[in-house]
């Protein structure tokens, strides 16, 4: 037989976390169509990897590329970093369904500019993703802001029941059109007066698909436990698997909680599917919130509208340039982007290394000044967690990355090497692989990841796009609840 591809001598590491074996891999038709010893076989196109680990393409679980994916297709942020599938539509903001009465909510702004929101069902968003072929796969959930934002005339208050309906029906549509589940960001002013009640009566429609559920929690800091709690009843009453979005302890009065969440987590997951996804970091990103603004921690200003010449400094430098608090500098800096340097490190080691914890970056694509997870995280998992530090080992960094979240999101042909399976793999020197984005230089590609291949075709290779998009939508493909785990 005669394959598009062979990769020859490579040390396989399949995504199920078992241990890393060396054999050639065979790719017909954007499929793996063979793998073992294929010296006799021939091909259209011929790798040697030369020893290096060939793994499943990385999927990252926590993205906010919903309009990337469309505007910036080649995605090199992602690609060069070994990723192949892009999960968008977190934090209860996406990029459809939606449609514009007035102003972009806060945080929907994090996606893009009000021009950009031109998708009011999810079938238009999911065919102009098609169109634009990006490099990587995309896969959605529905964000319960952007919901809210299309049903009510303000955001700071309870949804009324005739709203709450008129969401369900558009959410039920969605996920009838592929749509992975619902996203909440119950942290977010634009989301916060709502009730879980509210959350409930939507998250119930979930239960007729079996959808996901996901959620940047309603806090992160002191009151962790409750909010958790409160994303385990709305899963529970909605029986959908729960996932809690970049799961981490919060503000200094926090650091060293890590045991008692993860202990809280785990026992919810004795009786539920619950699982979580983390970033490598202990500097989280996102718009500038007064409620966080704090003098227990520099928080980095990366973008503000009325004075773009702020960007790149510390809130309290800034205070101190204007002579006001730190509040008011905040006040006068809105609206803006920052970094909040605002965990510990163990805390963030403890949950990553959890086996109920998958990798997703969490990175602002719009942001001029990006945390450098939108360039580095999945190479720092391997490289600094997993090689370095050995806080797991390599086959367990990339079922992290890999089978893991194609098996909570129903990605069933993904995120694994196996014959039948969608031909998305990477292939990287695990002596050599490394993040090199840093806080002060974020756009930075990282070292080690030497080719990625999207359904078949060779995007990425020696530090450089080739040119070629092959990423696709993809639909749910399954009851969610089967497999989670």
């Amino acid at each position: 037989m005669n394959f598009d591809l062979i990769i020859r001598n490579a040390q396989i590491i399949d995504g199920s976390g078992l241990p890393a074996y060396r054999a050639d891999l065979a790719i017909v038709a954007g499929r793996i169509a063979a793998i073992g010893d294929l010296a006799g076989a021939h091909a259209a196109a011929i790798r040697d990897a030369q020893g290096q680990v060939l793994a499943p393409g990385f999927i990252d679980v926590h993205t906010h590329d919903d309009l990337q994916v469309i505007h910036a297709p080649d995605m090199l942020p992602k690609v060069s970093q070994g990723i192949t599938t892009v999960v968008v539509g977190n934090c209860g903001i996406s990029a459809s369904p939606v449609t514009l009465k007035g102003n972009l909510p806060d945080p929907m702004n994090l996606l893009g500019a009000p021009d950009d929101f031109c998708y009011a069902d999810f079938a238009s968003y999911k065919q102009a993703v098609n169109r634009a072929q990006p490099a990587v796969n995309v896969a959605a959930l529905v964000g319960h802001t952007a919901l809210r934002n299309n049903h009510m005339d303000r955001l700071d208050r309870e949804a009324t029941r005739d709203e709450i309906e008129l969401m369900r029906v558009q959410l039920r549509e969605a996920l009838k059109q592929g749509a992975l589940g619902l996203s909440s960001g119950l942290a977010y002013a634009s989301a916060y007066a709502s009730t879980t009640e509210e959350v409930k009566l939507l998250a119930e429609v979930l239960n007729e698909t079996g959808a996901v559920y996901t959620t940047h929690l309603r806090t992160e800091f002191n009151e962790i436990i409750a909010a958790l709690n409160e994303a385990f009843d709305i899963a529970d009453h909605a029986k959908a698997p729960v996932i809690v979005s970049h799961l981490k302890c919060a503000g200094a009065g926090n650091w060293g909680r890590s045991g008692e969440i993860l202990k809280h987590l785990e026992h919810a997951a004795e009786h539920h599917p619950v699982g979580c996804d983390c970033y490598p970091y202990s500097a989280s990103s996102s718009t500038l919130d007064l409620q966080q603004v704090t003098s227990d921690f520099d928080i980095v200003i990366t973008w503000s509208e009325p004075h773009p010449e702020q960007g790149g400094k510390k809130l309290a430098e800034i205070a101190n340039e204007w002579d006001v608090s730190l509040l008011d500098a905040a006040k006068k800096l809105q609206p803006a982007g920052a970094v909040y340097h605002g965990m510990n490190e163990q805390d963030v080691q403890k949950i990553l290394a959890h086996p109920l914890t998958m990798v997703g970056s969490d990175g602002l694509p719009v942001d001029p000044l990006p945390h450098p997870r939108l360039w580095g995280a999945f190479p720092r998992v391997l490289g600094h967690y997993s090689r370095d530090l050995k806080l797991f080992s390599l086959p367990e960094a990339v079922r992290k990355m890999t089978r893991m979240s194609a098996d909570r999101f129903g990605l069933d042909d993904r995120g694994r090497i196996e014959v039948g399976a969608a031909a998305d793999v990477v292939l990287f020197d695990a002596e050599k692989v490394r993040d090199a984005a840093t806080f002060t230089n974020p756009q930075q590609l990282a070292e080690g990841i030497n080719a990625v291949w999207v359904n078949g075709v060779l995007t990425y290779s020696q530090q450089h796009l080739t040119g070629n998009r092959a990423g696709k939508f993809l639909e749910r493909q399954r009851d969610l609840r089967i497999g989670f785990y």
